[in-house]
């Protein structure tokens, strides 16, 4: 990890930053309950758009089931549906917890940035089926969106909330801490972290090995999420 700093009396380019609209403020969460999957009342999505879905998604599984692996299952379907699968969590109780996220560029049947219930139904509804054919463990299942505070996980992560003030936690301390918040102004070839201590500002560059957590910073607009210019500034 290497770190440079500068005595400018200024925030890192861009003013605002992450931030989301009041409607995203509450995370979106659907909960089954049930031990066994069941018949579920049609969600109050467009019929034809979720008809599409589900065919996608039954393509992707079927090209996955031949690995042997749940969690590639898991994904292929999340991913079959047109969304981004966020983070994986097994709770006591039997309870199996699934964020997902909207992916950018995608036209939904219901406009929203951020994840909605119909959303979540639509997911449940597919993986309940494919959890029956992998008979997967669990006592209940929970979908939700991925919250204000959105983990990155994935290099794509990275890529896609460039210009956005994110919480970085290392594995090891870096000049006697190990937790940082800065706007993430580069993503390749390793993630730079501009960090503003006081006057002066302190690129950390480093790479994503060395980090134990990031999350985005959660910050609620009425604009929704801040969206990144280039080289890493913000447009309000």
């Amino acid at each position: 990890m290497n770190s440079t700093t500068s005595n400018r009396a200024r925030r890192p380019a861009g003013g605002k930053t992450g931030s989301a609209s009041k409607a995203g403020a509450g995370r979106a969460v659907l909960m089954d309950r049930a031990v066994k999957p069941r018949p579920r009342a049609t969600p109050t999505v467009h019929a034809e758009a979720a008809e599409t879905a589900e065919t996608a998604a039954e393509g992707a599984f079927e090209r996955a089931a031949a690995s042997g692996s749940w969690m590639t299952v898991l994904e292929s379907t999340v991913q079959g549906l047109h969304y981004d699968l966020v983070d994986v969590e097994r709770l006591p109780r039997g309870l199996l917890r699934i964020s997902i996220d909207r992916v950018p560029g995608h036209a939904y049947a219901v406009e929203s940035e951020f994840v909605t219930v119909d959303d979540c139904e639509l997911v449940t509804r597919q993986l309940q089926l494919v959890f029956e054919v992998e008979q997967v463990d669990y006592e209940r299942l929970e979908v939700s969106s991925p919250g204000l505070d959105r983990p990155l996980r994935k290099p794509q992560d990275w890529d896609r909330f460039c210009g956005l003030e994110v919480d970085v936690t290392f594995k090891l301390a870096f000049q006697g801490r190990r937790k940082y918040r800065g706007v993430l102004v580069q993503a390749q070839p390793q993630p730079r972290l501009i960090v503003l201590e006081g006057k002066t500002e302190q690129a950390l560059d480093f790479t994503l090995e060395e980090v134990r957590e990031a999350r985005l910073v959660p910050v609620v607009d009425f604009k929704g999420r801040a969206k990144p210019a280039r080289n890493g500034e913000q447009q309000t």
